[in-house]
């Protein structure tokens, strides 16, 4: 999910440039109460090693395309987000994903010829900068505590990110991925709100599996997975009676967006 600093940003992503002991020696890092740039994103990348803990707040669903991402859904409609008000504050107890506490940082490769990342960020991140308060960036020229622990937490969400990718490649040679569709009974509509444009494991095809298949995806960690993403699939029902409440009750079907780069 690292990509190279240029006009193919990730979302969330203004600009992206390399941390510097020169540059930035003065930038501090101040804590935020909110997230403004999550308020219009209804769905957020999310790495396997993220599915147990987020199936009980969000749903999880994969993006549709030839290449299919783990989504965690936050709104039914684009632009829509039912975890947070419009400031970007959390209305309740969720789960975050990883891909949005990671923000503004990210590893990501400077140049195309070598695989080496870098720790780099979003410098329009209010986060972020040459304030008097906050916590120092570096120390004696020397990335302080926080920097490290900022690059342990990005070392770790790509390592998250390659198991993701190996978890949809199996998922894909297994051919276990459908087209997605969730049928929400409205309380005085004759007729159900349909949420389509979206891929979900095939329960049919999972049950038929052979017997060597299904012990290698208990074995290898799979199943489990498996199981909190179609579970997590209960609280669609939960996200649209969120937007009705909020006053976004859902008016028509919307896709899930493409994969998002990371």
């Amino acid at each position: 999910m690292a990509s190279a600093p240029g006009n193919n940003l990730p979302v969330f992503y203004n600009d992206l440039i390399p941390l510097s002991s020169v540059d930035h020696a003065g930038y501090r890092s101040r804590t935020l109460d909110s997230a403004p740039f999550l308020a219009t994103h209804h769905a957020v990348p999310l790495t396997v090693d993220e599915f147990v803990s987020a199936q009980r707040f969000l749903p999880i669903i994969f993006s549709a395309g030839d290449e299919p991402v783990p989504l965690a859904l936050m709104g039914l409609n684009e632009g829509v987000n039912t975890f947070v008000d419009d400031q970007g504050k959390l209305r309740g107890p969720s789960y975050v994903p990883a891909y949005v506490r990671r923000y503004p940082w990210m590893l990501a490769k400077l140049r195309p010829d070598s695989d080496e990342l870098s720790l780099c960020f979003d410098p329009t991140s209010e986060a972020l900068g040459a304030f008097e308060d906050g916590q120092a960036l570096f120390e004696d020229g020397k990335p302080s505590d926080l920097i490290q622990g900022v690059l342990k937490f990005c070392e770790d969400f790509e390592q998250a990110a390659g198991r993701t990718g190996q978890f949809m490649k199996d998922l894909k040679d297994l051919d276990l991925l459908m087209d997605g569709e969730v049928a929400i009974q409205v309380p005085g509509n004759e007729q159900p709100f349909v949420y389509r444009g979206f891929r979900m494991v095939n329960e049919e095809k999972l049950r038929d599996m052979r017997g060597d298949q299904l012990r290698k995806i208990s074995q290898n960690g799979m199943l489990p997975l498996i199981y909190a993403h179609l579970f997590s699939l209960q609280l669609m029902r939960e996200l649209f009676e969120a937007q009705v409440t909020q006053g976004k009750g859902p008016v028509s079907v919307t896709p899930a967006p493409e994969p998002a780069q990371a």
